[in-house]
């Protein structure tokens, strides 16, 4: 048989399978953390939010102008950033403008964008889009030189590595993603009081994670719920990882004829209402299996002005006793586990809260100075200029 320089000329290198397999497997690992599956520490991301913000900015989606079609911002990103799907890049914009997925959403949408019951947004080619408010403060002064840029997958244009973000956007929205090997579940919080736990590092950096949660309570959760006990919390602050129990909110009204009903108004994060798997046709099962024999009807009564799931009782139930019962047997209470892993210098690592606020004072720090040599540089070229 042919030696392999002989067939090749000398031009391949023999290498085992066990290592070449090895080695080309910890490519893609890498290439699907730092390429799509876990944010940057600074401003939060991944790639596909950047690219999809980076681009509506670029072609004038601010407020106040005028919404346009999602089919005009995804044909922009795929064609100039980010080629992948289309469905790829649109469920992520649509998420954006979700108020049930982000605490805080980025992305202002009109049109169907789904609902917490788990519909889906209507096709891109009906909706329309355009940057939030807030989401403007991700991109102020970036074209000032305070991030880095790289060629975009053709060499035909220049994208951010990563974005000034005016605002700690990792923990005020927080993030989820599954890389090989490794996953990621950070829970959002409130914007106040992130700023604030923010300014309290600042003027003492080497404060402990109990300093900062005087003033980061807990997670804030766009669907709302109530978390039980602060131990989980102060676990996942504190290490970077932690199980937080949420609950539904939901309290008991008499409904006439000596009977009452459990009422519904908040659910857990990422738990659906109705449809498949929703919280309504968990407890219709439990009913019809007879293991709530207690409840006689349910029904939902939710509209604009919020949510409103109405489980009506038989008049010798005990209301508690059923409400917990709810709570052992249904999503209405779960178990949010916190594993707080992001890229740190394209590195991923798992971080405390205090950890992670480091890293984005660390980041405004280098976005000031470099805005400050930009505008200096500006201002000495005016003045040669000028004389």
């Amino acid at each position: 048989m042919a030696s392999i320089d002989a067939i090749s000329g000398g031009n391949i290198e023999p290498r085992g399978l066990e290592e070449e397999m090895r080695s080309a497997y910890l490519d893609y690992a890498m290439s699907v953390i730092v390429g799509r599956a876990l944010p940057d520490v600074r401003d939060g991301l991944k790639p596909v939010h950047r690219r999809i913000l980076y681009a509506m900015n670029e072609i004038g989606l601010r407020p106040p102008r005028k919404h346009v079609k999602c089919a005009t911002i995804v044909g922009e990103v795929m064609g100039k950033y980010h080629p992948h799907g289309d469905s790829a890049i649109y469920d992520t914009l649509a998420r954006m403008a979700q108020d049930f997925s982000m605490r805080y959403p980025l992305v202002d949408g009109h049109g169907n964008f789904g609902n917490i019951d788990g519909w889906g947004a209507a096709a891109m080619r009906y909706t329309e889009a355009r940057l939030d408010a807030l989401a403007t403060e991700m991109l102020r002064d970036i074209d000032q030189e305070t991030v880095d840029f790289a060629p975009n997958f053709d060499g035909s244009k220049q994208e951010p590595l990563v974005l000034p973000s005016r605002f700690p956007n990792l923990l005020v929205n927080g993030g989820a993603g599954i890389a090989v090997g490794m996953a990621t579940n950070i829970p959002p919080h409130n914007l106040r009081e992130v700023v604030a736990a923010t300014l309290a590092y600042i003027d003492d950096p080497d404060i402990d994670v109990e300093g900062l949660m005087k003033h980061l309570k807990g997670p804030d959760f766009p669907t709302a719920g109530t978390i039980l006990g602060r131990e989980g919390i102060r676990d996942a602050y504190a290490t970077g990882r932690g199980r937080i129990r949420v609950q539904a909110k939901a309290h008991i009204e008499p409904i006439g004829q000596g009977k009452e009903a459990i009422i519904v108004t908040e659910l857990p994060f990422l738990v659906r209402r109705g449809g498949d798997g929703g919280v309504i046709e968990k407890i219709a099962t439990l009913v019809h299996e007879k293991k709530l024999p207690e409840i006689t009807d349910i029904r939902d009564e939710s509209d604009r002005n919020g949510m409103r799931i109405v489980i009506e009782l038989k008049r010798d139930a005990i209301p508690k006793v059923v409400l917990n019962k709810l709570f052992k047997h249904t999503p209405m209470q779960q178990t949010f586990g916190v594993n707080m892993v992001a890229l740190v210098d394209n590195v991923p690592r798992t971080l405390s809260l205090r950890e992670v606020v480091g890293h984005y004072v660390d980041h405004q720090r280098d976005v000031i100075v470099r805005r400050t040599k930009y505008e200096l540089r500006r201002a000495e070229e005016r003045a040669h200029v000028l004389e």
